[in-house]
C-alpha cells in the first residue's frame, strides 16, 4: 500500500512530529523509530557538515547533496531547510526545482535577509513582505508537482512583533504557500494566537528547540492548540554533540573505549543497524549470474538474506 502523501497526512490528526536529521544514518535510525516524516536541518547541516553556526555558511548545493543522500536511503516525507532559497526569487524558482529532483516533499523559505541566522539567535533582519510574498509566487511555478509543499516562514516576530508576523503569514497564505510558519513566538499565548489567527487558512507549524526563544511543549499540546506539524530541528545534533565530547574526553584520558562501551555499538551491532549483512548478500546475488542455486542467496546471519534493492533502503 502506499504510503499517504505529505500533504494528506497534515489534512488529519495527529500531529506530525519531524524529527530534525542531517545525513542518511540519522535519516535511517529515525525512520526506524516510527516517525511519520523527517526534517533535513539546514542548522544540523551546518553544525555538523562545517562544524560551524546557522548563520547562512550552508549552500544550496549542500543541501541538495544531503538531501539526494538521504533519500537515496528512506522513503519518509522530508521536509528540507532551504534558508532563504539563496537570494531573490529566481534563486527561490531554481532552489525549488534542485530540492524536489533531490527528493524534498516539502520545501521551507525564510523571509530573512541574506546572509540569513537561526531563527532563534538575535539581531536578525528581514525582507519586506512584498519581496517574500514574490519568492514564494516563485516557488509554487516552479515546483512540478502539487504534492511538493512550500512553506513560509516569517521571522518577523523578533523585528516587528507578533500581530506583524501574523500578517506577514497572512500574506504568504495568499502568495500561495501551502504551510505557514510563524519562528520563534515567545510564549504559549503567542502561539495560541497564532493557531487563533492562522489556523482557519493553512496547516500551520510549531518549532521546538531546545533552549531557544519558544517555550518547549509537547506534540499533543501543540495538536491541542491546532498545529499540524512540529519539527525538533537540531535535537539530534545536541544530543550526539553532547555523548561525543564525554566519549573523547573519556578516551583521551584512558587511551581506551572500555569505560565507553555500554553506551556504543559493537562492530556486528553496527553493521546491523546499517545492513551491512543484507546488502553482502545481495551483492552475492549479483555475482552468482543467472540460473546460479540458492547457495548464493545464503545469508551472512540468519534472517538477513534479501532479494531486491527496496528491501535494504
Amino acid at each position: 500500500m502506499a504510503r499517504p502523501s505529505l500533504r494528506d497526512r497534515l489534512a488529519h490528526p495527529p500531529i506530525v512530529v519531524a524529527p530534525g536529521v542531517y545525513d542518511a544514518l540519522t535519516a535511517t535510525i529515525a525512520e526506524r523509530a516510527g516517525f511519520p516524516a523527517l526534517y533535513v536541518s539546514g542548522a544540523a547541516i551546518a553544525y555538523t557538515r562545517l562544524g560551524r553556526p546557522d548563520i547562512g555558511l550552508v549552500s544550496m548545493t549542500e543541501v541538495a547533496a544531503t538531501v539526494t543522500l538521504i533519500r537515496d536511503r528512506v522513503d519518509l516525507p522530508l521536509v528540507v531547510d532551504a534558508d532563504t532559497g539563496y537570494g531573490n526569487a529566481l534563486n527561490v524558482a531554481r532552489t525549488v526545482r534542485l530540492l524536489e529532483r533531490a527528493g524534498a516533499s516539502a520545501i521551507q523559505l525564510e523571509d530573512q535577509t541574506f546572509p540569513k541566522r537561526c531563527g532563534h539567535l538575535a539581531d536578525k533582519t528581514i525582507v519586506s513582505a512584498t519581496e517574500m510574498a514574490g519568492k514564494i509566487r516563485a516557488a509554487v511555478d516552479a515546483r512540478r508537482s502539487a504534492e511538493t509543499l512550500i512553506i513560509a516562514r516569517t521571522d518577523a516576530v523578533a523585528i516587528d512583533g507578533i500581530d506583524r508576523a501574523i500578517e506577514r503569514a497572512q500574506r504568504y497564505a495568499e502568495a500561495g504557500a501551502d504551510l505557514l510558519f510563524v519562528e520563534a513566538p515567545r510564549s504559549r499565548e503567542q502561539l495560541g494566537r497564532i493557531t487563533a489567527a492562522l489556523g482557519g487558512m493553512k496547516p500551520l507549524m510549531a518549532n521546538m528547540v531546545e533552549g531557544g526563544q519558544t517555550p518547549l511543549a509537547e506534540a499533543s499540546e501543540l495538536q491541542a492548540l491546532g498545529f499540524h506539524l512540529v519539527i525538533f530541528p537540531g535535537a539530534i545534533v545536541r544530543a550526539l554533540a553532547r555523548v561525543a565530547q564525554e566519549f573523547y574526553a573519556t578516551l583521551a584520558r584512558d587511551g581506551s573505549t572500555a569505560a565507553f562501551r555500554d553506551r556504543m555499538f559493537d562492530f556486528d551491532a553496527l553493521n546491523a543497524l546499517i545492513g551491512t549483512p543484507e546488502m553482502l548478500t545481495l551483492g552475492r546475488r549479483y555475482e552468482a549470474g543467472p540460473g546460479a542455486g540458492d547457495d548464493a542467496m545464503q545469508p551472512d546471519h540468519e534472517g538477513a538474506a534479501a532479494t531486491t534493492s527496496e528491501e535494504i533502503r
